[in-house]
């Protein structure tokens, strides 16, 4: 199934399966950003890196908010959701990383 713009969809139940569809594509992504984290966890030791990079942290959170503001979405929505992505990606970063494994 093909999505369509939501002005396309002529039910509550069409509209809900395409939302259902980009849950399903947004996980996916979400999955495969992972593993660039996964990927960051084999790198950060040659590079002598920390699990946290506060001005990482801030350069992702500016860009975010950005591309946010370009798509229409609150930039405000999309901070809070990659703030939290972000201290997902560094706990899991830290598991192995960092002796104590906090990130901080």
């Amino acid at each position: 199934m093909t999505i369509k713009a939501p002005e396309a969809c002529n039910s509550m139940a069409e509209l809900r399966a395409q939302i259902d569809l980009l849950d399903g594509e947004l996980v996916a992504l979400l999955a495969r950003r992972a593993g660039y984290i996964d990927r960051a966890i084999a790198l950060k030791p040659a590079e002598k890196l920390p699990a946290r990079i506060p001005d990482r942290v801030e350069e992702v959170v500016a860009n975010v908010r950005g591309r946010a503001e370009d798509a229409g979405l609150e930039p405000e929505i999309a901070e809070r959701i990659w703030r939290e992505l972000i201290e997902w990606s560094i706990r899991r970063e830290a598991k192995v990383l960092e002796p104590n494994g906090t990130g901080s």
